[in-house]
């Protein structure tokens, strides 16, 4: 292989990772508590699980979905006449709220899933001590 080649190869490469950074991180963690729920399941790790989920999806979507989501639906929407408010609001939900309230529920759902089990085990704890 040419050196040519080699370098665009590693370029290539690098600008994936780049580009994709946290979408691996989060595929990581989720692969991590998957496998850890196999071991030992318990309902934090479901919520972290899940809280890894909506922050991929969060990624993908601002990066991949939002704007062909937006025409989309702005066309199908808007077919006769124009509507500036319509566009308005639509743009301002799929391009402001959305990628806002994303991120945040999912990190909202990892801390409440690490947070979750010694909260629980505490409470089933104080439940036993006073059924008995």
């Amino acid at each position: 292989m040419s050196p040519d080649t080699q370098q665009n190869l590693f370029y290539t490469i690098l600008f994936i990772i780049q580009h994709n950074v946290l979408a691996l991180i989060y595929t990581t963690g989720i692969l991590f508590i998957t496998g850890h729920m196999f071991w030992k399941p318990t309902r934090g790790k479901i919520l972290i699980l899940w809280g890894l989920i909506i922050l991929l999806f969060a990624f993908e979507y601002s990066k991949h979905i939002l704007e062909p989501l937006r025409e989309q639906t702005i066309q199908s929407l808007i077919t006769e006449r124009e509507s500036v408010r319509i566009e308005f609001y639509i743009t301002k939900f799929l391009t402001r709220i959305v990628p806002f309230a994303l991120p945040i529920f999912g990190w909202m759902l990892v801390g409440m899933g690490i947070f979750f089990e010694p909260l629980w085990n505490r409470c089933m704890k104080y439940y036993n001590k006073i059924r008995n």
